[in-house]
């Protein structure tokens, strides 16, 4: 569930055993863990380890790619500088996986910074990411496409605690037979009213039943295989989290990179979500 890699620089080269068991863990469902890999706060960034710094109204302070940033409480210059602190992330995660992967066509997509603590933060059932889950996007149909995020603890003294649960196929194997068909026409109209950014897959749609029938069944939760993982100060990770269930159990002060990329770019694309999902549906998921 874990490949741990000595890496501590954002750039390479680095030596082709290392690339070969990087590309191989996170292709097979492993996560990537950096122990040595710290993403350094400038003295003047350091201002931003506050949970004030959110507006309370979304659980992440998000900038996207064009450099917009949304749900922060911070105007005028502190809003331009924890802009720029994300984008030195996103800047610095690209460069890691440009030349620790053999991915050349991955969409650098949203960033993410996680000021408020996980624990105790109030939600409902689908949107708690303390409960195991896959990634799935309601409104960004991703048709196959895969969801790769790069995390750094960036907290003084906290860990991060996830879990990681049991091998997506697996998983699906047990939840597939549960999920029932989608109303006819329903992928049309959430695209044409606009809840979604062009029209679902049947890809989508189970991903999202998938998501949303393990987040909803309490016995899956307590029981089901996981291993618990703390990820300390300083430290990084990168996961497929449409593949890894994962939930986030405890901790504050994260920084998040997602990127996109399609299954063409992939050294296994039969390891991909949609590939398992087909074979174990017997039908086309695209």
């Amino acid at each position: 569930m874990l490949e741990t890699l000595p890496i501590a620089s954002w750039t390479g080269p680095y030596a082709p055993e290392m690339k070969a068991r990087a590309l191989a863990g996170l292709e097979s469902g492993a996560v990537l863990f950096f122990p040595n890999l710290a993403f350094a706060l400038a003295e003047k960034e350091k201002q931003f380890l506050d949970a004030r710094v959110s507006d309370g109204k979304a659980k992440n302070i998000s900038r996207d790619p064009s450099g917009k940033l949304q749900s922060t409480a911070l105007t005028g210059k502190p809003a331009k500088d924890l802009a720029a602190m994300m984008a030195r992330f996103a800047d610095s995660t690209s460069s890691l996986i440009t030349d620790l992967l053999p991915y050349r066509d991955v969409e650098r997509a949203r960033t993410s910074f996680r000021p408020v603590q996980v624990k105790g933060r109030s939600q409902s059932k689908i949107s708690d990411d303390r409960l195991l889950h896959i990634d799935a996007f309601p409104s960004r149909p991703m048709r196959g496409r895969r969801i790769l995020r790069f995390f750094a603890n960036v907290a003084p003294a906290s860990p991060r605690h996830w879990h990681v649960g049991q091998p997506f196929e697996d998983f699906a194997r047990g939840f597939l037979p549960r999920i029932g068909p989608d109303l006819p026409g329903k992928s049309w109209l959430y695209e044409k009213l606009g809840v979604t950014r062009g029209r679902r897959s049947l890809y989508d749609e189970m991903m999202l039943s998938l998501h949303d029938t393990a987040k909803r069944d309490d016995s899956f939760q307590a029981n089901s295989p996981h291993q618990k993982v703390d990820f300390p100060p300083q430290s990084c990770w990168l996961v497929f989290t449409d593949m890894v269930l994962h939930a986030a159990l405890g901790g504050e002060f994260a920084l998040e990179q997602t990127f996109h990329l399609d299954i063409d770019q992939m050294a296994e694309p039969n390891l991909a979500p949609i590939r398992v999902l087909e074979r174990l549906s017997g039908r086309s998921l695209s």
